[in-house]
């Protein structure tokens, strides 16, 4: 008999429906559930808010925009980093209709005027500043014209589409609407609009842009609708056997799905509370708020973990109420699994993978799983997800060989905003979403993550495409030619490295070249290590390797490391 070849495909479990519901349908009814059952608590903002408390005060924010004009499909960027009014601008959004636009509160100008035009945001809700980024001022630079127009009529050479920006904090800026200010001008026509917009609504309508930077130069808008963020925080959840009576501690952000949706769609779908510790990680306030809330579950990437095990204090927080949560954004290494299981009392922690565009996850472990099997692989196709490892002609390959992962189901996102080539260069005719992960499936549907096809860095859980740096240090005038690339990384898995070829006659310092990116790229794109050169590697065809110079700067930097 001929050999039988088991192929690297699978399916995850269909047994549990998807949810047909929008997102505010959704949180409507569970509220009507649980009324009075702790829903959200921000401690830095010293929010503790029921289910009741939480829909009066998104339904005030509706019924704001909608009296706003804001009308179902216009775009609403929020830019802040993880506050009370983030959340209530999710669902508010959802609820009217609109789509709500993650800007990376890491943003700077360069980055957000691209983003705010690449999808005509018609209005922003940002806050005033959170570290070194003073949003507002970033605002009034790109749009000077906010100093001198009435609020919601801003008329912009550089913002076309943008009308209406909503800051969030007391004082008052020419130009701008107060969140609270508008959370107050909905009446009663409102309140039935508010109704009969939601009777109007469908699962199938695009709820959410995020932005995930591109091989081929600026970042693509991932478009993602109710359907599959509200199912797939929901199939989260599910796996982390959450229910009315858990507390999730979410300190990974919010403009990133983890947050959003593996964080608060996780949370609103089984009646459980969302806890936020901070404005931005910060590992002692992870350990209080577990403590303090007796927070059930916890969220993190591998770093974030490690930072709250290393933290000096760490022994003396109660965190044995902890049982589950989710690791993700980058490989675990199995110590600090074991550590996690152990010290942190998380037993049922799991590992998910996925990317933005398929809302996030199609890979996860269970709770079941043994450590071994949560380290060595990503888990198996997650419910409703078809899964398949193609080779470069695109047959699937046997059990046990490399090639890349494509995903195909309700979590696959709808396209790139305004950008059809890019969509059928992603997802092709038959409806798989190539991701440019390679791996390997072993005989029982799990997946080890091997490498990737896409020239990407990850840096701390952050996707960073060198191409989106290489074209903004073109901008520079002294730059003739550069190459961007990662290098491994202790404490963040990878760095960005840069080798620049000058102009001639120009006389560059790396400090230069860090000073022409600050206030215009996030901060974690700019590169950590810089070297200028004459020429660079290539083969005999012109092409330029970027895996000798790799090569050549891990070589020069292992007697430091």
């Amino acid at each position: 008999m001929p050999e039988i070849i088991t192929l690297s495909q699978s399916t995850g479990s269909a047994e549990e429906p998807l949810l047909d519901q929008t997102i505010g349908s959704a949180f409507d009814s569970i509220v009507e559930q649980y009324p009075d059952d702790s829903a959200l608590v921000v401690c830095h903002q010293n929010i503790r808010w029921t289910y009741r408390e939480y829909q009066r005060e998104v339904d005030r924010l509706a019924c704001g925009l909608l009296a706003l004009g804001i009308v179902p499909g216009d775009r609403v960027g929020i830019w802040a980093p993880n506050r009370y009014e983030w959340c209530l601008t999710q669902f508010a959004t959802a609820k009217v209709g609109a789509i709500m636009v993650c800007l990376n509160p890491a943003y700077r100008l360069f980055e957000l005027e691209y983003a705010l035009n690449k999808v005509q945001c018609k209005a922003v809700i940002c806050a005033e500043s959170f570290k070194s980024s003073d949003y507002l001022g970033m605002l009034q630079e790109l749009a000077p014209e906010l100093s001198s127009c009435p609020a919601g009529e801003l008329q912009s050479a550089r913002l076309p589409a943008l009308n209406t920006v909503i800051r969030m904090g007391r004082d008052t800026t020419d130009g701008m609407f107060n969140f609270d200010q508008v959370c107050a001008m909905g009446g009663e026509a409102e309140r039935q609009n508010l109704i009969e917009t939601a009777a109007r609504l469908s699962p199938s309508d695009p709820v959410n842009i995020q932005f995930t930077s591109g091989t081929t130069g600026n970042p693509k808008g991932a478009t993602l609708t109710h359907l599959n963020i509200l199912n797939n925080g929901k199939l989260v959840g599910d796996g982390m056997r959450l229910t009315r009576h858990d507390s999730l501690c979410i300190p990974v952000p919010l403009y990133h799905c983890f947050g959003m949706v593996m964080g608060n769609l996780a949370c609103i779908t089984h009646g459980s509370a969302a806890v936020f510790p901070s404005e931005a990680f910060e590992p002692e306030a992870v350990l209080q708020a577990v403590a303090q809330e007796r927070c059930t579950a916890l969220h993190g990437v591998p770093t974030m973990f490690i930072a709250e095990l290393d933290h000096p204090g760490f022994a003396s927080f109660d965190l044995s109420s902890l049982r589950t949560g989710i690791m993700a954004g980058a490989p675990c290494p199995v110590e600090v699994m074991r550590r996690v299981h152990d010290e942190m009392h998380m037993s049922e922690v799991l590992i998910a993978y996925g990317q933005t565009e398929t809302s996030p996850v199609n890979h996860m472990t269970s709770a079941d799983d043994a450590i071994e099997k949560r380290v060595a692989s990503v888990g198996r196709a997650a419910p409703h997800c078809e899964i398949k490892i193609v080779s470069a002609s695109g047959e699937v390959v046997p059990i046990g060989e490399q090639g890349e992962i494509c995903c195909r189901g309700y979590s696959v996102m709808q396209g790139y905003w305004g950008d059809e080539e890019r969509t059928a260069e992603t997802i092709d005719s038959a409806g798989w979403l190539h991701s440019g992960d390679l791996g390997v499936m072993d005989s029982q549907g799990y997946l080890q993550i091997t490498g990737r096809i896409k020239d990407m860095i990850i840096r701390g859980g952050e996707n960073i495409y060198p191409r989106e740096v290489e074209e903004f240090l073109y901008t520079h005038p002294g730059i003739q030619e550069v190459q961007v690339f990662g290098i491994p990384d202790d404490r963040y898995g990878e760095q960005v490295c840069a080798w620049i070829k000058q102009r001639d006659a120009e006389s560059l310092s790396e400090e230069d070249v860090r000073e022409f990116c600050r206030g215009q790229i996030t901060h974690f794109k700019v590169p950590h290590l810089i070297r200028f050169v004459e020429d660079f590697p290539m083969t005999v065809t012109g092409k330029i390797q970027k895996f000798v110079m790799r090569e050549q700067m891990v070589g020069e930097l292992s007697p430091d490391r």
